[in-house]
């Protein structure tokens, strides 16, 4: 006895397939609650999510720092020693090989100010063009705003300088530089750098998602950028010399990282007084914070619904 299989039934032919307008597709969708994968929703919306996410965001950061040194033996010593060993080899080179620390009191404090600041901006930038290229997988799997990245890593590096700053009071202390009512302008100060560094960094995370060679382009931007910011020298010495045309001064008196960096050097080194700071400084830092906070942000979300997708 032969034994034979039904057959599948055959499919419909297409002619008795519903068939539906765009309009009515849309319709349909929203008749049971569809709604686009990934879409963007509005800006007001996307910063009520966001606000929803904050714990996630927090405990991302906080997970990133702990891991970053869990392999090394001295663990998140390296998290104050890494700016100390930049600051010590800057001290060597500059300040000893070239004298820049010639006509600049209190060189030392002035030198590690420099560098833990500066290291906060340019960690900032770094982490922001891996931000989206580097967590692929987490955002191909999960439905969150893409913006919780790039803020998340900045966040990150703000709690990594909150830790060097320990290490910076102690070196101030020990080079004569005691607290006084112009430490308390270091939060403000500290809080427009955040600001800036996290739009920035939102900016570098759009980019580095569709072209992430810009990943291996940043560090000579960087490092031009650091030269340019008087990290290691008094830009202000410099200035006073007339050795630059009006429009580069310009350009180095409202360098956002240099603004910032001043205004830090203003706020703890009793030598670095008013006289040393550009004109408006405090506008200009603010007027960089907001631009850059406000503007990298509204330029991240624009592509939302672009991030993962190959």
């Amino acid at each position: 006895m032969v034994s034979q299989t039904a057959a599948p039934p055959a499919p419909a032919p297409p002619s008795l397939l519903p068939t539906y307008e765009p309009g009515e597709l849309a319709a349909l969708a929203a008749r049971h609650g569809l709604t686009v994968s990934g879409a963007r929703p509005d800006l007001l919306e996307y910063v009520r999510q966001l606000w929803g996410r904050r714990h996630f965001i927090t405990a991302f950061a906080t997970a990133k720092l702990t891991a970053q040194y869990s392999q090394a033996k001295l663990g998140q010593i390296w998290q104050i020693m890494t700016p100390l060993l930049n600051a010590a080899v800057y001290y060597f080179i500059f300040g000893v090989l070239l004298n820049t620390k010639r006509g600049v009191p209190d060189f030392v404090p002035f030198l590690v100010t420099g560098v833990f600041i500066w290291t906060f901006t340019a960690s900032s930038i770094t982490a922001g063009t891996r931000a989206i290229s580097g967590n692929t997988g987490l955002v191909r799997a999960l439905h969150f705003p893409r913006a919780s990245l790039p803020i998340a890593l900045a966040l990150q590096q703000l709690q990594q300088l909150l830790f060097s700053l320990g290490a910076l009071f102690l070196i101030l202390l020990a080079f004569g530089q005691y607290p006084r009512p112009s430490w308390l302008l270091a939060a403000p100060a500290l809080a427009l750098q955040t600001l800036f560094n996290t739009g920035v960094s939102m900016v570098m995370a759009r980019v580095a998602a569709k072209t992430p060679d810009i990943a291996q382009l940043m560090p000579f931007v960087l490092r031009t950028w650091m030269y340019a910011s008087g990290v290691m020298w008094s830009l202000d010495q410099l200035l006073t010399e007339d050795r630059v045309p009006s429009y580069v001064l310009l350009a180095l008196e409202c360098n956002p990282a240099a603004v910032y960096i001043d205004l830090m050097r203003y706020a703890l080194i009793d030598s670095f007084t008013g006289a040393q700071l550009p004109p408006h400084v405090w506008a200009v830092a603010a007027g960089w914070a907001l631009v850059c906070g406000i503007g990298g942000f509204v330029y991240f979300w624009k592509a939302e619904e672009r991030y993962g997708r190959g």
